[in-house]
């Protein structure tokens, strides 16, 4: 990586990071269904244009059931469970779930595709996932004051959601082939918002909310989804996928150290253990530990940990 790469890499690590604080603030307050309907609706609203001035908006419509099936499963399904979840459990527990999306890609790549695992990223699955359910038995970074029963809920819905972004890697190899990122990116997002509409509209707040909320949302959908994309994919250009991907390794910290810093949440010993095993397993599957070798496509999720999956 130049230093320029590097300066990017950090800087997509303190936004994605941020990405799970802004949800914190917003969701108790605007509800998680609103929330994820104005992130992806914003992100729209600029990539969309952005699409047209490369002259790229006739991918959308030669692609546009699996670039849909994206966007509801890389897109709203993961922002609205995050968004549900972010009620209940801090930041940094919200991103370390999230740096699992590698894991679940390479399994789901070895049912559906057959790329069976290598001896070092079976190893890899296994460290990684025993990460999950310690830091799940735990149940590290409780809210204070937050039901076990809510909180049990928001642990599940994080998992589903890097499944999702799992899902969505494969379907994105399988089916996208040869399409522009930008035009994955804007047509996900237009179709994640189609998608929400309805449960947004059904639980949008009564009460115009907070500044502090209505900062969140906007910073959520401009800066952590629409200026992240394409930061995100500036460097997957410049550096390359499997470089791009070690995002995943540094989003947890920006996270934990924006949540003490902003929410005074705290970052217990058993994250910390367990977000080391998680990264050491996501490393192995990757590729990133170990000898090299071409990148997993499964094991880079198409956006970005909200994921790089938001990938927060």
């Amino acid at each position: 990586m130049s230093a320029r790469d590097r300066l990017e890499l950090m800087l997509l690590a303190a936004i994605w990071g941020g990405s799970f604080l802004f949800m914190r603030v917003a969701a108790p307050e605007i509800s998680p269904a609103a929330v994820a309907f104005l992130r992806v609706a914003l992100a729209s609203a600029v990539l969309l244009p952005l699409l047209a001035w490369h002259g790229q908006l006739h991918h959308l419509g030669q692609h546009a059931g699996a670039i849909g099936w994206v966007g509801l499963i890389n897109s709203a399904l993961p922002f609205l469970a995050y968004a549900y979840a972010a009620q209940s459990i801090t930041a940094g527990l919200l991103s370390i779930f999230n740096a699992t999306t590698p894991l679940w890609g390479a399994v789901i790549a070895w049912v559906w595709l057959r790329d069976k695992p290598s001896p070092r990223r079976a190893l890899g699955l296994a460290v990684g996932f025993t990460g999950v359910l310690w830091l799940a038995w735990n149940k590290a970074g409780i809210k204070p004051g937050a039901p076990v029963d809510s909180t049990t809920w928001a642990v599940l819905a994080c998992v589903g959601a890097t499944f999702c972004y799992g899902l969505a890697a494969n379907h994105t190899q399988r089916y996208l082939s040869g399409v522009p990122p930008l035009a994955m990116a804007a047509g996900s997002q237009a179709a994640a918002s189609l998608a929400l509409l309805g449960p947004a509209a059904l639980s949008w707040p009564q009460a115009w909310p907070s500044t502090p909320a209505l900062l969140s949302v906007l910073l959520l959908g401009l800066l952590c989804t629409a200026a992240a994309y394409v930061l995100f994919f500036r460097l997957v250009a410049h550096a390359g996928p499997t470089k791009a991907v070690t995002v995943t390794f540094l989003v947890p910290a920006f996270a934990m150290a924006w949540g003490a810093a902003f929410l005074g949440e705290a970052v217990t010993p058993v994250m910390a253990l367990a977000c080391g095993g998680i990264l050491l397993g996501t490393g192995l599957v990757t590729g990133v530990i170990g000898p090299r070798r071409p990148a997993l496509a499964a094991a880079a999720p198409l956006r970005g940990p909200d994921g790089p999956g938001d990938r927060r």
